[in-house]
């Protein structure tokens, strides 16, 4: 397991598919800011509630220079069915080998009613213009978290 990210940090590269199965690469957002989040699967609750809100508040996101990608281990059909079903509006990709989940610390040890067990971590990384870690956050709260992160970024 990874050890977690820090400001300063390079974000670690990727190229993953997105829903449509086309490739996206942290490099294509070279000059913008990037909100990566990672999030465990597709359909669920608690990260659909995370989709719909940061969809809700891409405009406000993007007109302040940040760009949003979702990341889980989801297949990329199953992620068109969760960008169709709730009209996301955000850039999901699949990894489904969790090598880029790894590199970001985002999967790791997870309790739950008493059980330990290893999963995807929720965890939200801000990367600069230079591909530069600005924040890590890491066991974020679906519900909220977006409201904080603008809060954060003064947005």
């Amino acid at each position: 397991m990874s050890e977690r990210l820090q400001p300063g940090d390079v974000a670690p590269a990727f190229t993953l598919p997105d829903a449509d199965g086309k490739d996206v690469s942290l490099s294509d957002h070279k000059g913008r800011k990037v909100i990566v989040y990672f999030y465990p699967a597709a359909l669920t609750p608690g990260c659909t509630k995370q989709a719909c809100d940061f969809t809700d508040n891409l405009d406000v996101l993007a007109g302040a220079g940040y760009d949003v990608i979702g990341i889980s281990p989801d297949a990329p059909e199953k992620l068109a069915r969760f960008r169709d079903k709730e009209s996301l509006k955000v850039t999901l990709l699949a990894d489904p080998d969790k090598k880029v989940t790894e590199a970001y610390a985002a999967y790791g040890e997870k309790k739950n009613y008493g059980k330990t067990y290893l999963g995807v971590i929720r965890s939200t990384i801000i990367v600069d213009e230079s591909g530069k870690v600005e924040r890590a956050l890491y066991n974020v709260r679906a519900t909220g978290h977006v409201a904080k992160i603008i809060k954060d970024l003064g947005i």
